[in-house]
């Protein structure tokens, strides 16, 4: 399976390379921490290479030891796993689900900085995420400047060309999430060509298109709103670099044309998935784009720390986002944002681990609907914009999935499919 390719093949990948990282930096922490920071950074590349060989050998999946506040529920979710009625009894890294092993692994990364001050605060994916922004220089300006020609005139689109718009942005957000460093182990995946001139041919390979719906809802939103409810539109975000610029267009491009009045970032409180987008990352970026010598990107950055100030934009992050678990546990698990996303009008979830943890990451039969994978997850009605990278897809028409099997027996894995899917709710 694809689960054991990444297990077997990816993983080590990616702690070779933090390995390798702490390596580089190891003059940087002495510069700045004296021999604290060479002996805390050789603990932290002992320890990570105890995790490598634990993995590669198929060791038990071990307690975590740390103190840090998530500690707990890691350690009760292992327990629910040695308890499965029809689990394996001992979970290990070849033996256990292929979510929980995997984020497991982001957890003890996090956890070997953590543990070893005072290099603790270090992000051990920081240069891939910024190489990755920077390499999509070009993209980011095409789009930039679409974005600020927009704006000119966006007070006298009428509906049909909002409409337009907004599937043309949703688009770009949707094939933003090829741009992913833990699924290419962090070798370049930047996006290095216009995103907008390309949407019309790839019009083919969204399976899925709900666009229609998320549309009419926001529509329909906007018509009954009174003076004192907003329209507030949520996404959860995936990765930094060219995808979170995607995600900021679309979401400038919802409060200007007042289809929103407010839009709420989640993303993640420690470095995850390589490419995952921090609190550090969100601020990193639209700093970037403000101070950038190009007109139109640092207009775009300038409004958007306008956005921040007002408080029209929010970024939030929760430890839940980074725990193994799937989303129909959320309302058990981390009931206050349960209750904070049930204050939106419209969730967008962004990319393959979203997907995952939104459908139990099962092998589902292909046209099971959506709304069932979702068990009983429904804080709000919900999109997710995914290009397919891991074996898990629901919602499609029969027969859909397997006649695409027939001719590209890769293509749930190969990241040229997406899904713009949708789920009303209750």
């Amino acid at each position: 399976s694809f689960a054991y390719f990444t297990i077997k093949d990816r993983l080590p990948q990616i702690l070779t390379r933090v390995i390798d990282t702490l390596h580089r930096h190891k003059n940087e922490f002495f510069e700045e921490h004296g021999e604290k920071g060479v002996e805390a950074e050789k603990r932290a590349i002992s320890f990570l290479s105890k995790l490598r060989n634990e993995l590669q050998t198929d060791k038990p999946v071990t307690p975590l030891e740390d103190e840090l506040p998530d500690a707990v529920l890691w350690n009760q979710y292992l327990d629910y796993q040695r308890n499965l009625p029809n689990g394996n009894g001992e979970p290990s890294w070849f033996q256990s689900p292929w979510l929980y092993v995997e984020c497991y692994m982001y957890r003890r990364i996090h956890a070997a900085l953590a543990q070893n001050p005072p290099i603790d605060n270090f992000d051990v994916f920081k240069e891939g995420k910024a190489q990755n922004f920077f390499e999509s220089q070009e993209a980011v300006i095409a789009l930039c400047t679409y974005f600020q020609e927009l704006l000119k005139n966006i007070k006298d689109l009428d509906e049909k060309l909002l409409h337009e718009e907004l599937f043309k942005l949703l688009q770009v957000s949707l094939w933003g999430n090829k741009c992913d460093l833990s699924f290419s182990a962090g070798e370049d995946s930047s996006q290095k060509s216009s995103p907008l001139q390309s949407l019309e041919n790839m019009v083919p390979y969204i399976l899925v298109n709900d666009m229609e719906k998320v549309w009419s809802l926001l529509v329909n939103a906007k018509k009954n709103r009174t003076e004192r409810s907003n329209v507030r539109v949520d996404i959860i975000l995936d990765n930094a670099g060219f995808e979170l610029v995607s995600d900021l267009v679309l979401a400038d491009f919802l409060l200007s044309s007042k289809l929103a009045d407010e839009v709420y970032f989640h993303g993640k409180s420690i470095p995850w998935y390589v490419s995952d987008t921090t609190k550090h990352d969100f601020n990193w970026t639209v700093k970037q784009l403000g101070s950038a010598n190009h007109m139109w990107m640092s207009r775009c950055g300038i409004n958007w720390e306008g956005n921040l100030k007002k408080g029209v934009w929010v970024f939030r992050d929760h430890m839940f986002w980074t725990l193994p678990h799937d989303f129909s546990s959320m309302s058990e698990v981390a009931p206050d944002l349960y209750a904070e996303l049930q204050k939106s009008n419209l969730l967008l979830f962004k990319g393959d681990l979203n997907y995952r943890k939104l459908t139990g990451d099962r092998k589902w039969e292909y046209s099971v609907p959506f709304h069932q994978a979702l068990n009983k997850f429904h804080p709000a009605p919900l999109c997710s914009l995914r290009t397919l990278k891991s074996d898990t897809q629901v919602g499609l028409k029969p027969g859909q999935g397997e006649q695409i099997q027939a001719s590209e027996p890769e293509w749930m894995v190969s990241g040229k499919y997406g899904v713009v899917q949708f789920d009303a709710g209750l």
